[in-house]
């Protein structure tokens, strides 16, 4: 297993606040523990990741169809779904430091923080409460929802009549998400707030195996080819079945190297019958040959937004002697590019400048910088991983063409104004 280094996840952290990818929370009125904020940068990464997964397991597929459910729902969903009873975690709390921790997480009798005792074990349930109307009372207790998945499956008959899909089909979901976790922690990766990226793919029973494995590959594909992560980097957990979730038959964890230790990134369920069965009376489902209802089966790719964000930042960000660079996949860049003039103080230069940045901005997100000399221009846009920077000069004014120079290698060349749409579409 990798070596923790957490000075590596210090400067991580470190540049995603100094260069606007991810803030603390309300941190002018002093944060809110395991709160962040994504700003200018980190928002456009993240939107990044939502839109190339839409992309692929939703726009590109015709056995998919997407929703945007409620955020909080009936109270009888969690109930039927088994959330109230099973949805729990082990807490212990230290008696003399008063902190409390996951008992599943700790690998002594005593407190991490301080060595006093902890109190035995009891189960803490996840989900996070309010209320909807003017009483705080009983009758109007609500939670948020924990998971994207059930509204996937209260919507299955809306869905199935509305779409008029056949199995084997999937329904998708990106959404936020709540859990009143014990111990959240490690900069983005466990809060009580977060967003997932799911699928509940329904299938008959005899094709489970089938359907699990072809998800599998789709997820090796989804981290290594369109996220770019290092594929050394990933391992697989058999989940056993005596930790398997109430729901489960069969689950396996993606796990990732992250500078804190290897953990789960994705999830991939086969979660049976277990929630139409639990939703519905009467089977939601048909067989077109014999018209006899039965409940679908279902295998659940779980993807996590903001470990997704981890991950990806984690696997791109380099030290080389004189620079930082991310070395995102440009399709995931924040921007795709940036422009430059060469000369601040050069009106010509500056307004060919801006004429190229307008024209560029009608394709992709761009950036414009005439601050200081073009060298730290050149490594402020590499730290932020903007893959192609493009310089104007007095030569561009003769010639129109421009200085195009590449984030990883550095290396230049010129190319035609008319031709920097075209060759950068083809980088992407």
């Amino acid at each position: 297993m990798k070596k923790q280094d957490n000075s590596l996840m210090e400067k991580i952290i470190s540049l995603c606040k100094r260069r606007g990818f991810v803030f603390p929370g309300s941190e002018i009125y002093g944060g809110l523990a395991n709160s962040w904020d994504y700003g200018p940068l980190g928002v456009e990464l993240k939107n990044n990741i939502k839109n190339l997964w839409w992309k692929k397991f939703v726009q590109e597929r015709d056995d998919m169809v997407g929703i945007d459910a409620s955020l909080i729902m009936n109270p009888k969903v969690w109930e039927s779904s088994g959330h109230l009873k099973e949805f729990s975690d082990p807490l212990v709390e230290c008696k003399k430091c008063k902190k409390r921790f996951r008992a599943d997480h700790i690998n002594s009798n005593n407190c991490p923080e301080c060595k006093g005792e902890l109190s035995q074990p009891r189960q803490f349930n996840l989900m996070l409460k309010t209320f909807l109307g003017p009483a705080e009372e009983r009758v109007n207790e609500v939670y948020f929802r924990p998971e994207t998945a059930q509204a996937m499956f209260v919507d299955f008959k809306n869905v199935l009549e509305s779409s008029r899909k056949k199995l084997p089909f999937g329904i998708a979901q990106t959404g936020k998400a709540f859990r009143n976790e014990v111990t959240p922690g490690n900069f983005i990766f466990r809060t009580r707030e977060f967003e997932q990226m799911e699928i509940e793919y329904f299938i008959e029973e005899k094709d489970w195996k089938e359907k699990f494995e072809l998800w599998r590959k789709e997820m090796w594909s989804w981290m290594t080819e369109t996220l770019g992560v290092e594929k050394s980097k990933i391992h697989e957990l058999e989940v056993a079945k005596g930790e398997l979730a109430h729901y489960s038959k069969r689950t396996i964890d993606f796990e990732y190297d992250f500078p804190f230790g290897r953990k789960e990134l994705y999830g991939l369920a086969y979660r049976t019958d277990f929630d139409l069965k639990n939703h519905y009376q009467e089977p939601p489902y048909r067989d077109e040959e014999n018209n006899e209802g039965f409940y679908p089966h279902v295998v659940e790719p779980t993807f996590g937004v903001d470990r997704s964000v981890l991950a990806v930042l984690c696997d791109a960000y380099v030290e080389e002697e004189d620079r930082i660079v991310l070395k995102l996949k440009p399709s995931l860049a924040p921007y795709k590019v940036a422009v430059f003039p060469l000369l601040k103080n050069k009106p010509e230069l500056v307004a060919k400048a801006r004429e190229i940045y307008k024209e560029l901005q009608k394709d992709f997100m761009v950036a414009f910088d005439d601050r200081g000399n073009i060298g730290k221009r050149y490594y402020s846009q590499d730290e932020i991983g903007t893959p192609y920077c493009v310089t104007v000069d007095f030569e561009s004014l003769e010639n129109d063409d421009v200085t195009i120079r590449d984030r990883d290698s550095m290396k230049q060349e010129r190319i035609k104004i008319s031709e920097l749409k075209k060759y950068i579409n083809g980088k992407l």
